[in-house]
């Protein structure tokens, strides 16, 4: 019952799980499901791969534009709780999200370098109840994370590039639960990392890309309002340490005479820097000390990604397609109402329409299927279904 009252899970799963990431962050990454890593045609390519600005097909400054729907299916819940013989059926809320990216490439400075910016929404969503016994313990959950990812690249030779650039998180959230011992908090964060990438084109038709995001430690603070069943006990600073593990891509292109592009990506997730979860208040919390201080223990592992993506190019039209295979980083043992996540197949396709030789207009859509997870641990005896998610993307881009 005491793992069941615990809150703080829900601000790391909604971060960086399988089903809560979100790595497609523009047109081209919907349309691709992320499998545009060596083969960079766009100002999103200061994001996916920033070394690849150096191969830029013309020698323009670009930005684009991208307004991104996020829709949550309404994850179902059918089993028993611990403590409790009653068999449930319950439905979670559906969720739905409006998200804006901007990506920059600057024209060359100097001899061989470009310089990048990267404005998105890595990742944070939403999980709501309704119903007990989900309410109880995951009422509400919102969390919301923009990184700012200035890049810099500078070309070694003709045919390979390397890039560095600087993460800025910004992280804000809420987690409110309706049981008799529950929480109310909110909080945020700025947080600082890395990311380096390489880009390597041997030839005309082949494309080798690799790029790793560091960790970044997300140091939330806020405001905690801890209630017993006699009332209010504590109304103070709350803080919690979560790690946002490093990400690390390495990807191969080739494009064949019919101006056709296929990328496949490896991208290993290093999930298990996620050991454990520790909330600290500034003041006593008294006898909810068990309930809400205590570690509790995370042990997600280390996951891997596989990504598929073709482009097509016609004239003025570009079209895309892609499939990608995620595996969820959370054991059995701590999958609970927070985050109910499972491994994941996911198909996504887009198109692009050049107007004129300045602006670039297109849409996309990706569409992730994830499998019915059977639960039997401390908490939950019974299965997860429905928990699908829809991505929709359409933007403008502009050369200068």
């Amino acid at each position: 019952m005491k793992k069941l009252l615990l809150l703080p899970f829900a601000f790391a799963s909604s971060i960086y799980a399988g089903g809560y990431k979100i790595p497609e962050t523009s047109l081209n990454g919907v349309a691709l499901s992320a499998a545009n890593v060596a083969h960079g045609h766009g100002a999103d390519t200061a994001y996916y791969n920033p070394a690849n600005m150096n191969f830029m097909s013309d020698n323009k400054q670009a930005v684009e534009a991208d307004f991104i729907y996020i829709g949550l299916d309404p994850v179902n819940y059918k089993g028993t709780v611990t403590g409790d013989a009653t068999v449930y059926d319950i439905d979670a809320q559906s969720e739905q999200f409006f998200v804006p990216s901007l990506n920059y490439v600057s024209d060359k400075l100097g001899d061989n370098a470009h310089v990048g910016l990267s404005i998105v929404v890595p990742g944070g969503l939403s999980k709501r109840w309704n119903d007990s016994p989900a309410k109880d313990k995951a009422q509400e959950f919102t969390l919301a994370i923009v990184e700012v990812n200035p890049t810099a690249s500078f070309g070694l030779s003709d045919k390979l590039a390397v890039a560095v650039g600087f993460r800025v998180v910004h992280t804000s959230g809420i987690v409110k639960s309706t049981a008799a011992v529950s929480r109310d908090m909110t909080g945020d964060s700025v947080d600082f990392g890395y990311n380096v990438a390489l880009a390597y084109k041997p030839t005309k038709s082949l494309e080798v890309g690799m790029t790793y995001r560091s960790q970044v430690n997300l140091t939330v603070t806020g405001n905690a309002k801890l209630y017993s069943p006699l009332g209010l006990v504590y109304d103070g600073g709350a803080s919690v340490t979560v790690p946002l593990p490093a990400l690390f891509n390495a990807a191969v292109a080739y494009t064949f005479k019919s101006n056709t592009t296929v990328e496949f990506v490896y991208e290993r997730n290093f999930w298990s820097s996620y050991s454990s979860l520790d909330f600290n208040y500034a003041g006593n919390i008294g006898s909810l000390t068990p309930y809400f201080d205590d570690p509790i223990a995370k042990n997600w592992n280390d996951t891997n990604a596989y990504r598929l993506g073709i482009t097509q190019v016609v004239d003025a039209w570009t079209v895309m397609a892609g499939a990608v295979y995620d595996e969820t980083p959370i054991p059995e043992e701590t999958v609970s109402f927070e985050l109910p996540d499972s491994n994941s197949l996911s198909v996504s396709a887009g198109i692009r329409y050049d107007i004129n030789e300045q602006i670039n207009i297109g849409m996309s859509a990706l569409y992730s299927m994830r499998e019915n997870r059977t639960i039997n641990n401390n908490d939950l005896n019974g299965e997860f279904s429905n928990a699908n998610v829809l991505i929709m993307s359409a933007g403008v881009s502009y050369k200068f």
